[in-house]
């Protein structure tokens, strides 16, 4: 039987999605408790791989198990009540057998959040950026233009992406500002939406962007950049706090 699990966690204390041998990680926590409620061994498909320190909103996953043995909501009861409290499943569903939470994903978005005033509220230390200095929100959302359609992402991904092809199809870029009453001052909202992304294409991305709102960086450069793939055109890559998963999408 084929389970998807809809997927929220705070990252922050997480090596990241996938496996690793020696360190905390999503995957492996999921794999664990799972395996152990079935007695075997068992393999958790991510819709794609968080960095250390990114957040989900509407993580999704599958996992294959004896048909019979747990209904959704009973499945997803017992493995909330064995994971730590910065993992939770919201949702369990059957799914048909061909379903792969990665390869018959469509989309998905990222939120990038940055807290933009003096002093950094301790509520928000561990899901958003902060910048002190003032930004230009205008400025950033022309330029958010640049970055849609179907790029060779290399000056906005890691040196050591996964594969061979850079190019990604990006489909929505908005930046956004709000008064936010729990940091006192401004939040801005960096939405990005693409059929994919290579590892550190959000964060270089919006490390670029910040660039642009505080005057330091021209749209002529990120062009640039993005026709000759020059990573030394691209802005510091983002902190990994400020990113999080905020939904992907299926037929």
């Amino acid at each position: 039987m084929n389970y998807r699990l809809l997927i929220q966690y705070d990252g922050t204390d997480f090596h990241g999605w996938q496996v690793q041998e020696n360190d905390r990680s999503i995957q492996g926590e999921l794999e664990r408790v799972i395996g152990m409620l079935v007695a075997q061994d068992v393999a958790v498909v991510g819709s794609g791989r968080t960095d250390a320190g990114v957040h989900a909103e509407g993580q999704v996953a599958n996992v294959k198990l004896p048909a019979g043995k747990f209904t959704p909501e009973k499945l997803k009861h017992a493995i909330n009540g064995n994971l730590w409290r910065d993992i939770r499943i919201l949702k369990v569903e059957k799914v048909p057998d061909e379903f792969h939470a990665r390869f018959s994903a469509k989309q998905k978005t990222y939120v990038y959040r940055v807290v933009n005033a003096p002093v950094m509220s301790p509520f928000w230390r561990r899901f958003a950026h902060h910048e002190t200095r003032p930004l230009d929100v205008g400025r950033m959302n022309e330029t958010a233009r640049l970055f849609l359609g179907k790029h060779d992402w290399t000056a906005f991904s890691a040196a050591k992406a996964d594969g061979d092809n850079r190019v990604r199809n990006v489909i929505d870029f908005t930046v956004e500002s709000h008064w936010d009453d729990r940091a006192k001052g401004v939040m801005i909202e960096f939405r990005i939406t693409a059929a994919g992304f290579l590892r550190y294409m959000v964060r270089s991305i919006v490390g670029t962007m910040l660039e642009v709102g505080r005057g330091e960086k021209d749209s002529d450069t990120i062009q640039t950049a993005i026709v000759t793939g020059n990573r030394d055109l691209a802005g510091k890559t983002a902190s990994a706090a400020g990113l999080t998963l905020f939904k992907v999408e299926y037929d």
